[in-house]
């Protein structure tokens, strides 16, 4: 199993005035943290993409472009790429070029995107949500296959056999399917043979099981080999030295901006006790000391049989306490889950 990290670079609050500090130090700590992910042996590091002034990456290209320049051999990945409100012949050239410059390293996560902004931003219309994600993903595939690309669509111009370059190292670049829980787009990365990759932010990791067995059965309906079809799943977590450690230094900044976010959204504030439980053995959140993080990756496998799994530490934690929960990930965590499911890093 692939272990790693992945996160949306949020932005500190200012505790005097309430106010989003500035990006460029999140971006010098994110830095930091994956270099030390590197250095620890973990697999995987992701960044998302957001155009918020509460999240500093909105590039995340440009962000794991010099991430490749400072590692050496930890694979590097969006999570996610906006597809819908960008251009893929663009994503597929800024990743191509990250792929050379980490020596085969790079890979793409494209999803429709939880947040909106980037649609009024970029020219898209939010009606055209589906529709939009649907065209350009087939937009970005046929750049990965055909180096003289000829494709047409509705929502921009064709192109009519030019050639887009530069050619990545990895042939093909690694294209993953990002969802949040909705049968059609599982069945559409299923269709297409591409791999799967599932958030968990809530409730009892089971809940989720369906999915996995739809992705799973739609990919052999499809005439894929499903078991040639990675899954990874994602979800929020944090490493601590104990399980009291854990959930006390954790608990502020994911309850922060839950609610902040949830408050868009019409959810209710997240509450101690639903934290709690979601720390709990079923429960969606991987927070705890180096062995309960070990038990629910471990559970969560047992349920999915993935290949990947990632953790993102959401919220605003202290860049000290996320550099000691990346340690521990990476020396204690990961080393644990590979021993018992026989695995070598990255395998």
């Amino acid at each position: 199993m692939e272990l790693g990290i992945y996160t949306f670079a949020e932005t500190p609050i200012d505790p005097d005035t309430g106010r989003q500090l500035g990006a460029g130090r999140r971006l010098r700590e994110l830095m930091e943290e994956i270099e030390l992910a590197d250095r620890v042996g973990l697999d995987v590091f992701g960044v998302g993409e957001h155009h918020r002034p509460d999240f500093a990456v909105s590039a995340p290209a440009i962000v794991l472009a010099a991430a490749a320049a400072r590692t050496e051999r930890i694979r590097l990945t969006s999570a996610v790429s906006v597809l819908s409100s960008d251009d893929p012949i663009r994503v597929f050239q800024d990743f191509a070029t990250i792929d050379l410059l980490s020596g085969g390293r790079a890979e793409i996560m494209a999803g429709r995107g939880s947040f909106t902004e980037s649609f009024p931003l970029f020219g898209q219309d939010t009606a055209e949500y589906d529709l939009l994600f649907e065209e350009k993903l087939d937009l970005l595939l046929a750049a990965r296959a055909e180096e003289i690309l000829r494709w047409s669509g509705t929502h921009r111009s064709p192109v009519a056999g030019r050639g887009v370059y530069p050619r990545p190292l990895q042939d093909p670049l690694p294209v993953w399917i990002a969802v949040g829980g909705t049968p059609p787009s599982v069945v559409r990365a299923a269709s297409l043979g591409l791999p799967l990759a599932l958030a968990i932010i809530g409730g009892h990791s089971e809940r989720f099981r369906p999915l996995v067995d739809l992705y799973r059965e739609s990919a052999r309906r499809a005439g894929h080999d499903p078991a040639a079809l990675p899954v990874g799943i994602n979800c929020h977590g944090y490493v601590g030295a104990t399980s009291r450690g854990a959930r006390d230094a954790f608990f502020a900044p994911y309850a922060e901006i839950m609610t902040r976010i949830g408050r868009e959204r019409g959810w209710p504030p997240t509450t101690r006790a639903q934290f709690d439980a979601g720390c709990g053995p079923r429960g969606h959140l991987a927070v705890g000391d180096p062995q309960e993080v070990v038990d629910k990756i471990l559970f969560q496998h047992e349920v999915f049989g993935h290949q990947r799994f990632l953790m993102q530490t959401v919220g605003t934690v202290p860049h000290a306490d996320a550099l000691k929960g990346i340690e521990r990930f990476g020396t204690e965590v990961a080393p644990a889950v590979r021993k018992a499911l026989a695995v070598e890093p990255g395998r």
